[in-house]
């Protein structure tokens, strides 16, 4: 199954896989034997800042184009998500967890769905007003389909977006932006990756994003309502708390 992987991934910024700017990593590990999976790029305030800019820069002629346009490309990558179904779902089994059948039948085919179905949105019932710059941040449990989630609708309506993984399952992220790269001009969408205490915060103290969207735990909700209210900016916010489990005395 790790044939899929790779020993080192980087950050997605303007269309071009780089390291982080001081050559900082963190490691990810498959769950169920702590087997090291591969170093991941620890991305640092300068290159939080990067990527920003980079999303700027290239928003206003991705906005331009017409939402067919923007709709064939979004059809495009989800064709692409369809072709590489088997190489999501083993990377998303051996950092999430997940048994092997729940990726496939569930978070792959979900993932390319979502695109197609914006793709039909933005030709038919969204209002067209891109916002800008939208920051976005996906949890360990869902980080392809979340990610998926997040970038599609976003892209759709014409911003441009900065993406953070989850530290804890930060490849499928990656092998999405390889398919995003294929089809949207460079910048569209930057994807990053680190810890939450010093990549997550960057985001949330870079003055650039014109919208935050966040999904995880309700603490750390509460840091990001308060970020996007300093700045008078608009905060989707998924938090956490309802899906409790119950552990018997002979589990």
């Amino acid at each position: 199954m790790t044939q899929y992987l790779k020993d080192r991934y980087g950050l997605l910024i303007n269309g071009e896989w780089v390291d982080a700017e001081n050559g900082a990593t963190f490691e990810t590990h498959n769950p169920a034997t702590g087997e090291l999976l591969a170093l991941c790029a620890n991305a640092s305030a300068k290159d939080v800042d990067r990527a920003v800019k980079a999303a700027a820069a290239a928003q206003p002629a991705w906005a331009a184009k017409s939402p067919a346009e923007r709709a064939n490309i979004l059809l495009k990558i989800a064709d692409r998500i369809d072709e590489r179904a088997l190489e999501l779902a083993t990377v998303e089994t051996l950092d999430n967890g997940k048994p092997i059948r729940e990726t496939t039948l569930v978070d792959v085919p979900l993932s390319s769905d979502h695109f197609r179905y914006f793709a039909g949105c933005i030709r038919s019932i969204i209002l067209r007003e891109p916002i800008g710059v939208v920051g976005q941040i996906v949890p360990w449990n869902f980080p392809l389909l979340m990610g998926a989630w997040k970038i599609a609708p976003a892209i759709a309506a014409g911003n441009a977006v900065v993406i953070k993984s989850s530290s804890t399952t930060p490849l499928s992220l990656n092998v999405l932006g390889e398919i995003l790269n294929e089809f949207l001009p460079p910048g569209v969408v930057n994807i990053i990756s680190g810890r939450g205490a010093q990549t997550g915060q960057a985001m949330l103290d870079h003055p650039g994003f014109a919208k935050l969207a966040f999904t995880g735990s309700t603490e750390v909700g509460y840091d990001v309502a308060e970020a996007a209210a300093k700045r008078l900016i608009p905060a989707t916010l998924e938090l956490g708390g309802k899906s409790a489990n119950i552990y018997f005395d002979d589990c």
